[in-house]
């Protein structure tokens, strides 16, 4: 599976590093890619790049550190996106901006070429050392009660024990030192895993499950 050639892929590059876009091309053109669009990511060049059917897109994220009040989206092309990231915290912005696949961006050619074509078939990818990220994304289902403490990661459970003392997204972010926005990134995968829509209903449900104590 690593070494099936990505010919049949019709494959945009989004990367406002000129240094990355030019390694990633070379990476990609040696794999056998049919390399159509090589964007930074500026609006103008996206734009001219919409009318191109495309199969996946790899957005290399970059390694300047994503603030909470930045707007991160991911590039628009019609097609699955797969992001290509420094740490956890580009991660979780990639992830909710609706990136599809998440990898380290000093992956080696052979997992980025399988990864491509994974996420171009419609799977998703994460690498391994961001599986903690892919937990935070599988919601339960409407109303289920089947969840365990281990189905919720530790940032997770610090974040329902602060709800549940009735912080704000902010005063999260405060107390754990990280951004609003990845607050908010936990704060709606807790409600997703306890199957409901608000704040107060998560508390509620994870006392009666004996998540937290009120």
């Amino acid at each position: 599976m690593l070494d099936a050639p990505l010919a049949p892929l019709r494959l945009a590059l989004v990367a406002e590093d000129p240094l990355a876009r030019g390694a990633l091309s070379r990476v990609l053109s040696d794999q056998g890619s049919e390399l159509l669009t090589v964007a930074s990511g500026t609006q103008v060049e996206l734009e001219s790049a919409r009318g191109e059917a495309f199969d996946v897109v790899l957005w290399d994220t970059g390694l300047r550190v994503v603030e909470a009040e930045a707007r991160v989206e991911v590039p628009d092309l019609g097609a699955p996106v797969l992001a290509l990231v420094a740490d956890e915290t580009a991660g979780e912005f990639a992830l909710a901006a609706g990136a599809k696949g998440l990898l380290f961006r000093d992956v080696a050619p052979m997992p980025l070429t399988a990864a491509l074509l994974a996420v171009a078939r419609g799977l998703v990818v994460f690498d391994p050392g961001l599986s903690e990220l892919r937990t935070s994304t599988r919601t339960a289902a409407p109303g289920s009660s089947a969840l365990g403490p281990d189905a919720l990661t530790p940032r997770e459970r610090e974040v329902l024990a602060l709800l549940a003392e009735g912080l704000s997204n902010k005063a999260i972010a405060d107390r754990l030192s990280i951004s609003e926005h990845t607050a908010k990134f936990h704060v709606n995968a807790v409600l997703g895993k306890l199957g409901v829509q608000r704040r107060t209903e998560a508390v509620v449900r994870a006392a009666r499950m004996g998540l937290v104590t009120l």
